[in-house]
Order: C-alpha cells, then sequence, then structure tokens
C-alpha cells in the first residue's frame, strides 16, 4: 500500500510541474492573453524577420501590445502585420512601426516610435511609416568588406 501512495503523489508532483509549465509558456508566447481592452492596428513592412504571433511591440521600451497576425500580400510582397495596442495609448497619425532586435542574441520586438500629428490613429488604421529588420550578417558582412564608405 505504501508504493501506490508514493507513486499517486509522485505523479500529482508531475502534473502540478505540467500545468505549470503550460501556465508559464502561454503567458511567454502571449496565447493566454485576450485583447479586451485593446485596439487594432496595421503595418506593411519590407522584411518582418524574427517577428511572429505573439512578438512584443513596444513604446519607449515599454510592452503595450502584441502582434496578432502576420501574413505575405501577394500584391506587394510585403508583410502585413496586425497589431493589438493598449486602449489608453493613443498613437498621432504620423507614428512610425519598425522592427527592432533586442541585441545581437536577443529576439526582435515591433517598435512604435510617436509622430507629432495632434491627430491619432484610430482602431484599424494603418501605419504608413514603417522600417523592416535589418539582417545583422549582411551590415557585419559590409563592414568587414569595407562597403558603404
Amino acid at each position: 500500500m505504501g508504493e501506490n501512495t508514493t507513486e499517486v503523489m509522485v505523479g500529482g508532483a508531475v502534473l502540478a510541474a505540467a500545468i505549470g509549465f503550460l501556465v508559464y509558456a502561454s503567458d511567454a508566447t502571449g496565447t493566454g492573453q485576450s485583447t479586451a481592452g485593446q485596439y487594432d492596428l496595421t503595418a506593411s513592412f519590407r522584411s518582418a524577420q524574427g517577428v511572429n504571433v505573439g512578438t512584443d511591440v513596444r513604446l519607449a521600451g515599454v510592452k503595450v501590445g502584441t502582434v496578432t497576425s502576420l501574413d505575405l500580400n501577394p500584391t506587394t510582397f510585403r508583410a502585413d502585420a496586425t497589431f493589438s495596442v493598449n486602449n489608453d495609448i493613443e498613437l498621432p497619425d504620423d507614428s512610425a512601426a519598425l522592427v527592432a532586435a533586442e541585441g545581437l542574441l536577443g529576439g526582435y520586438y515591433v517598435e512604435l516610435v510617436p509622430g507629432g500629428s495632434p491627430f491619432n490613429l484610430e482602431p484599424g488604421a494603418e501605419i504608413e511609416d514603417t522600417q523592416g529588420s535589418v539582417s545583422l550578417i549582411s551590415l557585419l558582412l559590409k563592414f568587414v568588406s569595407g562597403e558603404g564608405e
């Protein structure tokens, strides 16, 4: 009878650890987040390398939203991204969106750079001023080969 009790306790501990990992993974990837209290914006990038659904959207380094969809536009051959932004963030309509890297070994995120317009973006609006991701490998190759001087 002692072996059965031990097996049940070990099984319960393993199950609790698995549930803990699932909760952590859903928080880390953003799949457990709802979009209540947020509105959608869109942007079209030349290159969205490193950006996926669930990627952070940041303003001044603070997370204010999440990328909710990313598709290739077959007409323009650009990456069309939709992202949700917290309702309390009102962005001027001349704001910019750019794909930025956290560092050489870090991940990517979408950085919002507010403009100076007195008019704000409406829900569902498109941010026209965008900058795609820059390949760090091609930058290093240009530096090493001396191009661009």
